[in-house]
């Protein structure tokens, strides 16, 4: 980023005070930076970008990460100390807690997710909820971060995500993902676009969307009966990805609730929110739904035929799900986006001038003492 562009994008204020500071005497301070909500830790594109810019400016920023990438952060605990030249570092804070702050809470929300459902896989797919690349560079990152703190809890996380720009932070060259509904509309059917995209990747495994006709049963059995080999090694998946406003073929409520009465009766025999029963019992991708469809093809013998989920699955509905021990191999989702974008703010104050502890009344507890808080 250049001088022009930083100025340019950076909170005017802070542009005055580098101009107040380098007239009447520069002086090192120390910065807290901390959020007001517990997060894990997800700094790397903070820190890059300062990095990139003491490079730039030739002034060595010096910075304590007290937290490591992937490490669980208090409420108000700071996840690194930033010291510097006050002049050098006053027009950067705006640019930098702007790559912070949405990481961090991301990487929880996907940490939580994964935790939840420690024997699915996950794919992000976040990217055309993001506001342009910049956030959807950070909330791939941020899946990243996450998922891998949650591996070390014993959890599958994230394997891959569904675009190449951003598939490097999961280890991979190139995004996942076979067929949206558009493909089905076009073909006509939905064994029509398995057959199609078969034959235009025939060595790729097949994961086939199977609610564009409300037939998500059917369909998804005669796409199995299709591809038998397939089905038999493993190579298959049929994806739920069922609209809210309607129940997978053959459910109704009363339908929903037998279908779990017959695999996870205790899920059903508590007290559940509104949100909990729908995702239980309700309409589109409930437990019942992917219950059912667990059923059918054990049923018809496609034991091997993997099922992948999508629609809303976030930290809530993963954990219904869990609840529900329903028979998910692999979820996609990019609702570890953050609900609430104000929990996402990130906060600097300087608590050091020239070595002398000062923060305004209130902030007392981002000082240290001897090297500690």
């Amino acid at each position: 980023m250049t001088e022009a562009e930083i100025r340019a994008r950076t909170d005017s204020y802070f542009n005055r005070t580098r101009e107040v500071v380098e007239k009447f005497g520069d002086c090192r301070v120390t910065y807290a930076v901390f959020l007001r909500r517990p997060v894990i830790s997800a700094p790397r594109l903070a820190l890059d970008f300062l990095a990139e810019v003491s490079a730039a400016r030739g002034t060595p920023f010096e910075v304590e990460l007290k937290y490591p990438e992937g490490a669980w952060v208090g409420a108000g605990d700071p996840i690194f100390y930033l010291s510097g030249p006050m002049a050098a570092l006053s027009d950067l804070e705006t640019l930098y807690l702007q790559r912070l702050g949405p990481p961090c809470v991301a990487a929880h929300n996907a940490f939580q997710m994964c935790l939840e459902l420690p024997q699915a896989s996950f794919l992000a797919m976040e990217a055309r909820h993001c506001a342009g690349q910049e956030m959807q560079e950070m909330m791939a990152y941020a899946a990243s971060v996450g998922s891998a703190a949650a591996r070390k809890e014993g959890a599958k996380g994230f394997i891959g995500n569904a675009n190449d720009a951003t598939a490097h932070w999961f280890g991979n060259e190139a995004g996942r993902g076979t067929m949206p509904h558009s493909l089905i509309g076009y073909a006509g059917s939905t064994l029509r676009a398995a057959e199609m995209f078969h034959d235009t990747f025939p060595g790729q495994d097949l994961t086939v969307l199977v609610d564009y006709f409300g037939q998500e049963v059917t369909d998804g059995l005669a796409v199995c009966r299709r591809f038998p080999d397939l089905a038999a090694a493993g190579r298959m998946a049929l994806r739920l990805d069922t609209h809210g406003g309607r129940f997978l073929e053959g459910l109704d409520p009363a339908e929903s609730y037998a279908v779990l009465e017959r695999h996870v009766p205790g899920a059903i025999r508590r007290y559940r929110s509104e949100t909990e029963l729908r995702h239980l019992v309700g309409t589109g991708v409930s437990a019942a739904a992917i219950w059912r469809l667990r059923e059918a093809l054990d049923e018809a013998g496609f034991p091997k035929v993997r099922i992948v989920a999508s629609s809303g699955f976030g930290v809530t509905k993963c954990r219904v799900m869990a609840e529900a021990k329903a028979p998910v191999d692999v979820i996609g989702t990019g609702s570890f986006i953050p609900n609430t974008w104000s929990e996402t703010y990130a906060t600097a104050d300087i608590v050091e001038y020239d070595g002398v502890p000062r923060v305004k009344v209130g902030r007392e507890f981002l000082l240290r003492k001897n090297g500690k808080r």
